[in-house]
């Protein structure tokens, strides 16, 4: 055989031993790092911050004793300290002392046009009186030397005794009626001037009750804090109240919570109950255990003209320490979305795609084998696998199924929560 046709054959059958080993090496990489699959306990936790307020508080309110809108004179200064009985809102007492003139001048008017319409019927009633006292002796002469005998008296004098008894009749009878009509005329006019006069005094009276109601006191010690609109203004000198408007509050410092803002995208699982560690910004070196006592239906944004939506979640502290807890100071929060104990939980960098299924390579004495499995809860940097692993599993940090040097992009998981990769839909609180 010549040389030639030796090298002819040789090449083919290197090459060919090179392609088997090549294949050979990618399923027995030796330099592939690894991690042994151990059951642990996950916890899916989510950063949030926000500040401390009262559990409850006194509402201080414009008083509900004042009849229409009242401008404010003077307020307490914003964060102050207050103590119980202690004025912390003065209204302007000039429409209460206008009101208070206005009601006494009506009812002086008002008695003064009684007294009037009393004198005036005194005398319009004896005047009556005595027009109904003359009918009536009128009609007693007319009777008593009535001209009824007609063998004394003409025909015509009989008549005309007839018609004066008649017409003195007529006179008793409407002096007696004017008498009664004018009674009543009397008594309603009389009535109609008691109406003004109450109306007088129920304007003084609650003119006086207003003014003793101007000042409005601290029911118990504490912070004075203004309220504030969705803008951010609190209310000021000079701004016109409406009664039983609230206007500020007082916390009762006994027991604080703590409210605090969770991105919408971080918020999957946040519901209440959940526990959570709470740190004051000022001191930090404590740490104080609460729970999720309530969580807002809708995100909403924090800053104005800001998409970010956030959801608001108030935390119900285990322990108030009155010395360190102030309301209003910021705070930092760790909530726990998600706990679960003996489960088998890995390094995100362990989790691979291959034809569009989320993929382990389980290393199997010197080779790596391509395992599927269905992704459960995930957290920063650690995903829980419901199916396809088991405990003592050795698998793979790196696809061992490409070079060393390939570039290789990111499964981007991290975005999308557990829901949504194992299929059951968004988790919303």
């Amino acid at each position: 055989m010549s040389k030639r046709m030796i090298v002819g054959v040789a090449i083919p059958a290197f090459l060919a031993a090179l392609a088997v080993s090549v294949v050979l090496r990618i399923n027995r990489r030796d330099d592939i790092p690894c991690v042994k699959v151990q059951r642990t306990t996950f916890v899916r936790t989510v950063q949030a911050d926000g500040y401390l307020k009262a559990a409850a508080a006194a509402t201080i309110g414009a008083p509900t004793q004042l009849q229409g809108p009242t401008k404010i004179a003077w307020l307490a200064p914003d964060g102050s300290v207050v103590h119980k009985g202690e004025v912390v809102v003065r209204f302007d007492p000039s429409d209460m002392q206008k009101n208070l003139t206005d009601g006494r001048t009506l009812r002086a008017r008002a008695e003064s046009r009684i007294a009037g319409k009393k004198a005036e019927a005194m005398g319009t009633n004896h005047n009556l009186h005595r027009d109904a006292a003359i009918a009536g002796n009128e009609l007693e002469y007319a009777r008593q030397f009535q001209n009824t005998d007609q063998l004394l008296f003409s025909r015509n004098q009989v008549i005309e005794s007839e018609v004066d008894e008649k017409l003195a009749t007529h006179r008793k009878e409407n002096a007696d009626a004017v008498v009664k009509i004018r009674d009543k005329l009397f008594s309603a006019d009389l009535g109609l001037l008691e109406i003004e006069r109450r109306q007088a005094d129920l304007i003084t009276q609650l003119a006086e009750t207003g003014l003793h109601s101007l000042d409005v006191t601290a029911p118990n010690d504490g912070v004075f804090v203004l309220d504030r609109d969705w803008r951010g203004n609190v209310t000021r000198t000079g701004d016109i109240e409406w009664p039983g408007e609230p206007i500020a509050q007082i916390p009762i410092v006994d027991e604080m919570e703590a409210e605090v803002f969770v991105i919408e995208a971080d918020a999957g699982g946040l519901a209440v109950g959940r526990t959570a560690t709470v740190t004051i910004e000022a001191h930090p070196e404590k740490i104080y255990k609460a729970l999720v006592k309530k969580v807002d239906k809708l995100a909403r944004p924090r800053v104005r003209l800001v998409p970010v939506q956030y959801f608001t979640a108030t935390l119900r502290l285990e322990l108030t320490d009155k010395v360190l807890m102030k309301p209003g100071q910021r705070v930092l929060a760790t909530i726990v979305l998600d706990k679960r104990t003996n489960c088998i939980a890995i390094p995100r960098a362990a989790l691979f795609e291959k034809d569009g299924k989320m993929v382990v390579y389980r290393r199997n004495g010197m080779h790596f084998d391509s395992i599927a499995i269905t992704i459960g809860a995930m957290a920063l940097g650690r995903v829980v696998i419901e199916k396809g692993l088991y405990d003592g599993d050795m698998i793979a940090l790196r696809d061992p199924t490409r070079p060393l040097m390939e570039k290789t992009s990111p499964i981007k998981i991290g975005t999308q929560p557990a829901s949504q990769i194992d299929g059951k839909g968004p988790k919303t609180p």
